[in-house]
């Protein structure tokens, strides 16, 4: 919502999963910031 008004917004859900034996989850969290980022801003892979 914006201020009283309704409003239009385009959401994505990503669900990560690991197996903790083989990758440290702060990993898998580093590497979902980044997968994130470029998700965001897709012209930074061509950049």
């Amino acid at each position: 919502m914006k201020g009283n008004e309704l409003a239009i917004a385009t959401v994505m859900t990503v669900t990560l999963s690991v197996d903790h034996r083989v990758v440290d989850g702060a990993v898998a969290a580093e590497w979902l910031s980044a997968f994130r980022s470029v998700v965001e801003s897709p012209l930074t892979l061509v950049l």
